[in-house]
């Protein structure tokens, strides 16, 4: 998968420069090496970005969706047959054993590894479709030959030659060879079949390519460190929340909550009006995986929250909501390994019930709460009470966590959650360190993969979901498209369609021949942006103004009444802030004219009584 290695030795490019990563600070912070000048800078890990040049191809990670359970079970079975070969490489006696055991030839499990060294992906494995040779190398054998003796001669070689070294290479080879020299598309794809662990091996050393792709084992046991196990549940929280326009009581939320079982640290959580399901599960699991700080800054919270990577296991209870198909394959395609919770064992889950008990209980301070029970709420009116929208909540719970639960001790560590985590990351006097975690690069594909989807045809205005019309040109080539051999009653095909319920003016259509999912806005794009909560409420109104049947123009002309009557409520609280600023000043500045003139009079009548010298006070004798 593409990610960011964050290890010492790493080159990284941190504002436009180069920097070989020398020693880490913290979990913010790294110390780099600048290349040429071996200057060495303070760099800050949210910033840095991989030291890609142009010899660096770009590395396909297919979409997982498309694929049949057949296949994906193939895939499985190859990553299986393939895996005590990649933790020990240059073995090749065991490949040939792994050979005779499976039945795969030697050349099949050699070229599997390559695939899965590409992305790191199970997807990588999936059987190729049989194209009639689209892919395969149309070049003449003579032609074919140069570029491969090329590649081996100089790209892959301690000297690190460019792609666009490589290509001028190539120009030489066939000028002395009196033949056409192929365009530098033919060589640059080539490049980019050739796996991560060959590249390395061959310009860095075979050394390199096994320290990096090597497991790293022995120094855990027991699993004992950040990210081995992931505890995931849910919990409707115990306060009213209200809708962001008329400020009215709208309900309970729900929460979806993670947390790393060896620091008790916060992974991640998703916060919905919905019932758990695999929408909230999937959105958790990948705001526990990515980083945190764009997320901080858009929501403007002051804090922070470094934790971030792929966990190797989520614990999980038995509900239905967590044993969705889309889990499952998303879960496998980056190996994380799925477990649930046996029947009739309520200790499996403790770590994530007790910190979701926390939680209510400071939930019950806030305006708004329901308690948790009839007997503690006795004479207070939650819904009257309550004051938080869904996103003011999120702000909260997100505060809470990062300042307040991270940084207390934890009676079953001895510490904070914070520090524990840290020191599982950089080793401390009992254990080494595993290191800091990659930083997955292509979060798109991860928040995707995460995501369930929708099957729906292509009609000639586009797309329909939920009443709302969706087109981009990419949907034109598969308008009124139907499945092959249909026969008189032609089926038309359906085609997968996934969407974000935080903001639904976008979706994301996965083309099925170029294997690539493209962003799909509303037809009208004059329409505002909108949440799916949003949208339930705006039916909900005009299911009230009895309404049953509604229409895209209706559902946002009543979005934008609600907009309006947002926007002059918020003019109107800021009038009388305005107002209210106004009085107190004027208040403050009469106030201040008032001590002003006290001080004065005080002072005048201090000056007049002052007796002359030589006069006895009348309390002169008193020992006082």
């Amino acid at each position: 998968m593409k990610a960011l290695s964050l290890n010492e030795g790493t080159l990284v490019c941190y504002k436009n420069k180069k920097y070989t990563i020398y020693r880490h600070l913290n979990l913010n912070w790294v110390m780099g090496q600048e290349e040429g000048t071996n200057k060495i800078e303070k760099l800050k890990i949210s910033e840095l970005q991989p030291a890609k040049s142009d010899e660096e191809s770009i590395i396909l990670e297919p979409p997982i969706d498309l694929s049949s359970e057949k296949d994906w079970q193939i895939a499985t079975e190859r990553l299986n047959a393939i895996r005590p070969l990649i933790e020990n490489r240059g073995n090749g006696a065991l490949v040939k054993e792994v050979s005779k055991k499976t039945g795969y030839s030697v050349p099949s499990l050699y070229r599997w590894i390559d695939a899965y060294d590409t992305t790191g992906l199970l997807s990588s494995l999936i059987p190729k479709e049989n194209n009639g040779g689209r892919g395969l190398s149309r070049l003449s054998p003579e032609l074919d030959e140069i570029i491969k003796s090329v590649i081996e001669d100089v790209y892959l070689t301690k000297q690190r030659k460019s792609v666009s070294q490589v290509c001028k290479e190539v120009q030489i080879y066939c000028k002395n060879a009196k033949i056409t020299a192929p365009h530098s598309n033919t060589v640059r794809y080539r490049l980019s079949q050739i796996s991560e662990f060959q590249r390395i091996a061959g310009r860095d050393g075979k050394k390199a390519a096994k320290e990096k792709f090597a497991p790293k084992t022995g120094s855990f046991p027991d699993l004992a460190h950040p990210l081995a196990v992931v505890q995931i549940d849910h919990t409707k929280l115990d306060i009213i929340v209200v809708d962001e326009t008329y400020r009215k009581p709208i309900g309970r939320p729900w929460i979806t909550l993670a947390i790393d079982v060896y620091s008790r640290m916060v992974c991640g959580f998703y916060i919905s009006l919905d019932p758990p399901g695999a929408t909230g599960t999937g959105l958790c699991i990948s705001h526990c995986i990515l980083p945190k700080e764009q997320w901080l800054a858009k929501l403007d919270i002051q804090g922070e929250w470094p934790c971030w990577g792929v966990m190797q296991v989520i614990h999980l209870d038995n509900a239905k909501e967590f044993k969705g198909n889309m889990l499952r394959r998303a879960c496998e395609e980056y190996h994380i390994q799925l477990e649930w919770r046996p029947v009739a064992t309520p200790h499996y889950g403790g770590h994530i019930e007790r910190l979701l008990g926390t939680f209510l209980k400071e939930i019950h301070s806030l305006p708004g709460t329901t308690f948790s029970n009839t007997k503690q709420r006795k004479g207070y009116n939650s819904e009257k009470e309550a004051i938080f929208t869904l996103k003011e909540l999120e702000v909260w719970l997100t505060t809470y966590i990062i300042n307040v639960y991270h940084k207390k001790i934890h009676s079953s560590i001895h510490t904070t959650p914070f520090a524990k985590f840290n020191s599982g990351i950089f080793g401390d006097n009992e254990n080494p360190g595993i290191g800091i975690p990659p930083r997955i690069l292509n979060e798109r594909k991860l928040r995707l993969d995460f995501m369930p989807f929708v099957e729906r045809t292509v009609q000639d205005y586009g797309v329909v979901i939920d009443g709302i019309y969706y087109y981009h040109d990419v949907l034109r080539r598969y308008v009124n498209a139907s499945e092959p051999n249909g026969g008189k009653n032609r089926i038309k095909t359906k085609f997968i369609f996934k969407r974000d319920f935080r903001d639904i003016s976008t979706i994301y259509f996965l083309d099925p021949e170029l294997k690539e999912y493209f962003a799909i806005p509303y037809r009208n794009t004059s329409r505002p942006p909108m949440s799916i909560w949003e949208f339930n409420e705006v039916v909900q109104q005009l299911k009230a103004q009895g309404k049953q049947e509604y229409n895209e123009d209706m559902i946002f002309e009543a979005y934008k009444i609600l907009k309006n009557i947002e926007t002059q409520a918020i003019q109107r609280t800021k009038g009388n802030k305005r107002m209210s600023a106004k009085y107190l000043k004027r208040s403050e500045a009469r106030t201040n004219i008032e001590k002003n003139n006290n001080l004065l009079i005080n002072k005048a009548i201090a000056t007049e009584f002052i007796p002359p010298k030589g006069d006895i006070h009348a309390y002169d004798d008193l020992d006082i």
